[in-house]
């Protein structure tokens, strides 16, 4: 037992959680964490981000990459509301992280005192849970219970405010061990192991659909077992990107508006829909009147919150989803769905001439987006970490990336929080030292966390971006030229010269204008130590296809504009 502040209560607690790097920005509010910091520095890697939200996407890729919790902290008023986008991007996509802010001192609670913000019920509708600490003797078990309910279940981001004369104070402190992550559900509800076993054992036509509830290296191997048991073909949502072998034959693709044609048109032939952790997101269904009515519908998912409430499923499997896949599993024979398979193939084969040649083997005119991510792909063998901005080089990565190992696609899903891409990235590169990150990006959202490439340069962090610039907010102009008679509405945009930037941060960059030029200057960025910036000059009107239309069905794929 030991007397500590609790600046150092805080500390213990992170160490205790294993946590060895934190993401921040210090404030008034938390100079005393930050002065503990200082003399836990042998423990704890602090990252100084420019921003904090940067450091809250930071946090945020470090826990995709890895599976383990992310943590930020933030000082109180604007660094605490500047955390809202990231802790809300976390939310939507079920990633775990722990945000410290700091407040004002007890006494100035709700007087509107300087730097002052209710940032515990700012931010209630996107936290699992947050806490207000008014009592030092009930810090070390909050953050360890933050730890674990971000942990747990459904994972995701909570938040643990802290008030300044709080972290002064003095308590006693004794470690305690680790409380065990759990799901509290019930796997076996109404026998529906059984029921979705029967379902699947009867199926001529099922079809898999995997999202980011099936993740992590012991998930993959669950659900690559289950497909070859079941002989279906699988296809996943931009989240479930990964969580499959690519390149087994069962593979169809991914699933949603800007996904691959097979998998979206066979929705509505299939008997038996399995989706596993996913929530049957609009851009993925389309719409839902016409969405697989003729399916029955299983749906393997650990939150109840998510079973019927976009579509209305037939078996609904609660828990683990890798338990859950397992337990069925148990109860099902081999199976064979040879013809079924192999209808598959005409509408990929479509798509590959009319779409895919085309956009990564072009042979003329201006780079296409497609080609850029394949030859990254191909250079890094396929080995890399994919971590995507949002817009357009999101959904031409996700396409064209491929990926040979798990958790490799670190990517805003739900949110689609532009900025996101290079803060994630150098959160990617504290996680996995061992593995090339590529980070994707437009011209719009890198400018949206520019100031992040000085914790690149601060940090010299290994983070190869790619700036796919095509001097547009390219997925906004897309639908305006689709939908609104190209009239391109403050889409275009003024671009500054990224090469003088990345050299006044001190990072080597190189711009490619000529096809004949890509590969070398590929070759360059991966063979730099450190980051680099390699600036690739796309056709300016390029589009992401197919593309199911707004309102439209999985049937209405476009895939020409």
């Amino acid at each position: 037992m030991r007397n500590l502040t609790g600046a150092d209560i805080i500390c213990e607690c992170l160490i205790e959680q294993g946590v060895d790097t934190v993401f921040g920005y210090p404030g008034g509010a938390v100079l005393n964490i930050y002065d503990s910091l200082y003399n836990y520095s042998d423990k704890i890697h602090h990252v100084l981000t420019a921003h904090e939200q940067g450091a809250s996407h930071a946090a945020d890729g470090y826990a995709r990459s890895t599976g383990r919790t992310g943590v930020v902290i933030a000082t109180s008023g604007p660094g605490a509301t500047n955390l809202v986008t990231g802790i809300a991007t976390a939310y939507m996509d079920s990633v775990p992280m722990v945000a410290i802010t700091g407040n004002v001192a007890c006494s100035l609670l709700g007087l509107d005192s300087f730097q002052e913000v209710d940032i515990t019920g700012i931010t209630m509708p996107i936290t699992k849970h947050n806490f207000i600490l008014k009592d030092v003797n009930k810090l070390a078990d909050t953050l360890r219970e933050a730890f674990y309910i971000a942990g747990s279940g459904r994972k995701g981001p909570v938040l643990v405010d802290v008030p300044k004369d709080i972290t002064a104070q003095k308590a006693d402190f004794a470690n305690k061990p680790l409380k065990p992550y759990t799901v509290n559900v019930t796997m076996h509800q109404d026998g529906c192991i059984a029921k979705a076993a029967e379902l699947i054992k009867n199926a001529e036509r099922p079809f898999l659909y995997t999202g980011g509830g099936i993740y992590g290296e012991d998930g993959a191997k669950t659900l690559k077992a289950f497909a070859e048991l079941i002989d279906a073909p699988v296809s996943s949502s931009l989240m479930g990107q990964g969580s499959f072998d690519e390149t087994d034959s069962r593979y169809m693709g991914m699933l949603g508006m800007h996904g691959n044609l097979a998998p979206n048109v066979k929705t509505n032939e299939c008997d038996v829909l399995v989706a596993v952790g996913m929530r049957f997101d609009d851009r993925v269904t389309g719409n839902l009147a016409t969405y697989a009515k003729q399916a029955k519908i299983i749906h393997f998912d650990i939150d109840p919150a998510e079973i019927n409430k976009n579509v209305k499923v037939d078996v609904a499997v609660l828990g683990d989803c890798k338990d859950t896949l397992r337990a069925v599993t148990d109860l099902l024979v081999p199976a064979k769905h040879k013809e079924w398979l192999a209808s598959f193939a005409p509408y990929a084969e479509e798509e590959r001439v009319r779409v895919i040649e085309p956009e990564i083997h072009p042979g003329h005119g201006p780079l296409n987006m497609g080609e850029v991510v394949r030859a990254v792909s191909e250079a890094t063998r396929n080995e890399a970490v994919l971590v995507t901005d949002v817009g357009q080089n999101q959904m031409m990565s996700a396409r064209y990336f491929k990926y040979s190992r798990n958790r490799s696609i670190i990517t805003s899903g739900g949110l689609g929080t532009m900025g996101f891409g290079l803060p994630a990235a150098v959160g990617a590169t504290f996680a996995v030292p061992d593995r090339t990150v590529c980070v994707f990006m437009g011209d719009g959202g890198l400018q949206m966390n520019l100031q992040e490439l000085g914790t690149v340069m601060e940090q010299k962090a290994p983070v190869k971006m790619i700036l796919l610039n095509n001097n547009y907010l390219g997925n906004v102009r897309q639908w305006q030229a689709m939908f609104f008679n190209r009239k391109y509405s403050f889409t275009p945009m003024l671009n500054p010269d990224y090469m003088k930037i990345a050299e006044a941060y001190g990072i080597p960059s190189r711009r490619v204008m000529e096809r004949s030029d890509l590969s070398a200057a590929i070759d360059e960025m991966l063979s730099t130590a450190g980051p680099f910036l390699l600036e690739a000059c796309v056709i300016e009107e390029g589009n992401v296809l197919p593309m199911t239309p707004p309102g439209g069905t999985v049937n209405d794929m476009l895939l020409e504009c």
